[in-house]
């Protein structure tokens, strides 16, 4: 199957079959997004959602965090991964917020991973959520994603798959793709045991096709 072909058809039943994707993580304003997305890298939505409530509630604003220090936050955070970093990255951004971006969570890449705790994934997470642009934010799930059904070849680094990912999706599709692709790692595309069974994308999975071929094969030794 070729290339551009594969991208049509996964397109295709992602939209017939999972008309609406969006973030699992929960928020109610761009300033709470960045706080959860710093929160998430390396931990589950699920241990995010549970600590965050709290901790939005006692810091409401960008000035609230930043009037605060890494030790008493990390009180809130200290069930995430890495919680003594995650602590300090917060507060960090929540100073840089209030004093170079007027408390207002900036649109541009550029000037998202100037702040402390954001780098390109979770700037791309901000401007595909909160601004609707187009940028597809690569973390374990569409990595692997990505390269086991075939939409990425040999792809080695987050960067290389972002740009072939960005080369063959439409530019309006970017942002519901990058929950498409998270979401059926997550819960189908598992990393060790693929649910592939039961998955829809079967018929344009390299994966499945190679592991196909290989069980066949297996079976036609067993049999001589």
């Amino acid at each position: 199957m070729r290339k551009k072909e594969r991208y049509e058809r996964v397109i295709a039943w992602f939209q017939e079959n999972v008309p609406v994707a969006e973030t699992e993580l929960h928020y109610n304003d761009p300033f709470e997004l960045l706080i959860a997305v710093i929160l998430s890298a390396q931990c589950t939505d699920k241990r995010v959602n549970m600590i965050t409530p709290k901790l939005f509630s006692d810091f409401p604003t960008p000035e609230a965090l930043a009037a605060s220090t890494p030790e008493v936050v990390f009180e809130y955070i200290r069930s995430v991964s890495y919680p003594n970093n995650k602590a300090k990255h917060l507060v960090g951004m929540a100073r840089m917020l209030t004093s170079d971006f007027g408390s207002q969570v900036p649109a541009e890449l550029e000037q998202l991973i100037k702040l402390p705790g954001v780098g390109r994934k979770t700037a791309n997470v901000i401007q595909s959520v909160v601004f609707n642009k187009a940028a597809m934010a690569v973390d374990t799930h569409v990595f692997r994603v990505s390269n086991r059904i075939g939409l990425t070849t040999n792809s080695k680094t987050p960067l290389a798959t972002e740009k072939e990912l960005m080369k063959y999706i439409p530019k309006k599709l970017v942002p519901i793709a990058h929950h498409w692709l998270i979401l059926h790692g997550r819960y189908i595309c598992q990393a060790r045991t693929p649910k592939c069974e039961e998955c829809g994308l079967k018929p344009m999975c390299s994966y499945y096709s190679d592991m196909h071929k290989l069980s066949k094969e297996a079976e036609k030794d067993k049999n001589k």
